[in-house]
């Protein structure tokens, strides 16, 4: 059964999507007056893993990077974040889709995330979970 499933998993198609950002070789000083800030924009993403894999998005990679100046990945964004760093997966599918829901912005300041976990089987989350995370947070636009 195990080689059925790897011979499946090898052999189906996978998507990737890529949005990439050039970075600066030099350091530069931003003030609030620099950025025209959004109203308070919010977006959702839920995993479901079972037996601790997360099947839906087991062959779609969704990632950001920076471009020049080296090789540098950053999981799931494609705009700086400022305020908070997560390595929860589902919280950077929310930050991903705040993203993609609101193209034209430069910046996301001091996203806020708000996690529910379900585990329906006995409690255990090693058998079937779910994880729904919603963020919240004010995009910014350079001013010219």
């Amino acid at each position: 059964m195990l080689t059925v499933v790897a011979l499946v998993a090898a052999f189906s198609s996978c998507s990737t999507y890529n949005h990439s950002m050039r970075e600066p070789n030099t350091r530069v000083n931003l003030t609030k007056s620099d950025f025209t800030l959004s109203e308070q924009v919010s977006a959702e993403a839920t995993s479901n893993k079972i037996v601790g894999i997360d099947w839906s998005r087991l062959f779609i990679k969704k990632t950001g990077e920076v471009q020049g100046g080296g090789s540098v990945n950053i999981s799931f964004a494609s705009i700086p974040v400022i305020g908070s760093l997560t390595t929860d997966k589902t919280a950077n599918y929310a930050l991903y889709d705040l993203m993609t829901a609101n193209p034209g912005y430069d910046v996301v300041f001091y996203p806020q995330y708000e996690t529910t976990v379900v585990k329906p089987i006995l409690g255990i989350g090693m058998i079937y979970k779910t994880t729904t995370v919603k963020t919240t947070a004010r995009l910014g636009k350079m001013t010219k």
